[in-house]
């Protein structure tokens, strides 16, 4: 990591692109926006490895532009990379798909005067910029989570998130030999940062506007691979390595719900393969008696959209905790098989000796 620069503004905004020239203009566009003078802040742009035209187009806005060679190497690479040569004393993090808003740098300063902060993130607006149900959905789910979850945190969030670059440079920065592309790369960094005893805040006011466009595919396809799994093993290596228990960061109301969903879908098949209706008719229970647990979500949905959009959602929540149960089996299966490769990679001596500790 760089040397901190004389003369350092408040703020280092880093931004990681890859062929961005869809959504990077309008991000480019809403940081250039912001109401913090601008002799406050500096702006890092990234450039993973692109073949279009993003990098002349950062060029002619950021301070500074990196380009990574033989790229791309993922968007945690990205910003280390920015971080080593970020002269702020807070780094903030902002994805390429998404336009902050003009608050969204004063606010995070503002918020870091309080000196126990060591790391934040906001959230998205209530006003996705993609239309389409999905595009909606996804995001508008994002905000409710975040606004649930208001106050300290235990994990952190790249697409808006600042840490103080001098508690970034304690804990490593961010594990790109572990995320080469977009996955947990920042669920990972806000448990190293908690296992530092580092502060952690979730702001909602701190507000973005997501550019993403959202579909079915590549909501399973991220839930399960990219978030799904990947979380699920990163909590058991975190067991291992802390000797705590993780349980798996959920309540039990959300392991049942989990559970509920695994059960309808349990009893739909078997309604199937016997037609028998009665399988069928609880599997329904099943899958109802989670959707009345999430009520309050549904009614912040139909108040934000109306009830047809609240009704439309309910089949993707029960999708949300299915793909939440297959993570779990996926996640433990690989786990276990990269805990027996660890142990054949043990001597025969380290071997017998783990063994007798074992025993």
């Amino acid at each position: 990591m760089g040397e901190r620069m004389k003369g350092a503004p408040d703020l280092s905004v880093i931004v990681p692109v890859l062929n961005g020239m869809s959504v990077l203009p309008h991000c480019l566009e809403a940081l250039a926006a912001s109401d913090l003078d601008r002799s406050r802040w500096e702006l890092i742009v990234v450039d993973d490895g692109s073949t279009d035209d993003t990098r002349d187009l950062a060029g002619r806005h950021a301070d500074l532009v990196l380009f990574v060679d033989r790229g791309p190497k993922g968007p945690a690479f990205a910003r280390n990379r920015g971080s080593e040569r970020a002269s702020g004393d807070v780094l903030l993090f902002i994805d390429a798909d998404v336009c902050v808003h003009p608050d969204t740098l004063s606010r995070t300063v503002a918020l870091f005067k309080d000196a126990t902060v060591g790391a934040a993130f906001g959230a998205y607006d209530d006003h996705p910029a993609v239309p389409g149900f999905m595009s909606q959905y996804r995001n508008l789910l994002h905000r409710y989570v975040h606004l649930q979850g208001a106050g300290d945190a235990e994990t952190f969030w790249a697409g808006c998130g600042s840490v103080r670059r001098t508690v970034f440079l304690e804990v490593g920065g961010y594990d790109a030999d572990t995320y080469p592309r977009p996955q947990i790369e920042d669920i990972d960094l806000g448990y190293r940062l908690g296992e530092a005893e580092h502060r952690i805040v979730l702001d909602p006011s701190i507000q973005v506007k997501h550019l993403k466009t959202w579909t079915l595919g590549n909501t399973v396809r991220t839930d399960l691979f990219d978030r799904g799994v990947p979380w699920v093993q990163l909590l058991m290596e975190k067991e291992r390595r802390t000797d705590t228990e993780s349980n798996l960061n959920v309540n039990t109301t959300e392991k049942l719900k989990v559970a509920l969903v695994g059960l309808s879908l349990a009893c739909a098949g078997l309604g199937l393969l016997l037609l028998d209706v009665r399988w069928l008719a609880a599997s329904v229970v099943a899958s109802a008696l989670v959707l009345v647990q999430n009520l309050p979500m549904l009614s912040w949905f139909g108040r934000r959209r109306g009830l047809l959009f609240a009704v439309k959602v309910m089949p993707m929540n029960l999708l949300y905790y299915a793909i939440s149960g297959f993570s779990v089996v996926i996640g433990t299966a690989r786990h276990l098989r990269s805990g027996r490769a660890r142990r054949g990679a043990l001597s025969p001596l380290q071997q017998a000796r783990l063994d007798g500790d074992t025993a």
